[in-house]
């Protein structure tokens, strides 16, 4: 394209110079302009009322994750371990009624699972330890309350163990299959409520008891 004669005036005007090599700008940054009109500091308020924002936030996810009361928590715990329970008292039935060769009856067995269910409802409620509730005995101080429990499960797991030996190798078979699902399933949960040292000494003790009665691990037909 042609350039008129006005254009080649205008660019004849622009006086021409060397670079600036002296490393001092003679004419305001980028940075001086941020600073005169404050840029920083309302990116660090606005930053901040980011930070507050998120911080409400969270605080309303954690009144959300509260709204669950201390009850309804224990009582959905102690659903989640007695439904564990009664599928343990379920298979210890059937493999029981297995062992001895009896024909399986689905509804009988599963009749006796619900009630089982609602056995150990009861029982998780009021001996299984929970963060909202460490009493089990009304009126006896704190400091006792956990030992008691200790003592209670230490106790159930010895009996519940040898018990379930005896009957195994002394009782028939309609015995047997009646009361060792239940029996069973005291004796793991009592291992699982209790401390290392206890539980081990629990297992030890029903050990001792079925060596020294002479016990076998076949069952009485």
């Amino acid at each position: 394209m042609v350039r008129t004669r006005k254009e080649r005036k205008a660019a004849s005007d622009i006086k021409l110079a060397q670079p600036d090599r002296t490393g001092v700008p003679s004419e305001d940054t980028l940075l001086k302009l941020a600073q005169d009109r404050n840029l920083f500091e309302q990116a660090e308020r606005q930053k901040g009322k980011i930070k507050e924002d998120d911080s409400s936030d969270n605080d309303e996810d954690d009144d959300d994750d509260t709204l669950i009361s201390p009850t309804a928590d224990r009582i959905m715990d102690a659903i989640l371990w007695s439904a564990s329970l009664s599928m343990l008292h379920f298979t210890l039935d059937v493999l029981v009624q297995h062992q001895y060769a009896i024909s399986i009856i689905w509804p009988r067995i599963i009749v006796r699972t619900m009630q089982a269910f609602a056995v150990f409802l009861l029982l998780v409620y009021v001996l299984h330890p929970h963060a909202s509730v460490q009493t089990i005995l009304p009126g006896l101080p704190a400091r006792f309350q956990s030992p008691l429990r200790q003592a209670i499960f230490f106790v159930a797991s010895i009996c519940s163990g040898c018990y379930l030996i005896h009957i195994s190798n002394r009782y028939g078979y309609l015995a047997v299959m009646k009361q060792s699902p239940p029996l069973g399933c005291i004796w793991v949960w009592s291992v699982i409520e209790l401390n290392l040292i206890p539980a081990a000494l629990s297992l030890a003790i029903a050990g001792g008891f079925f060596y020294q009665g002479g016990y076998t691990l076949k069952a009485p037909y």
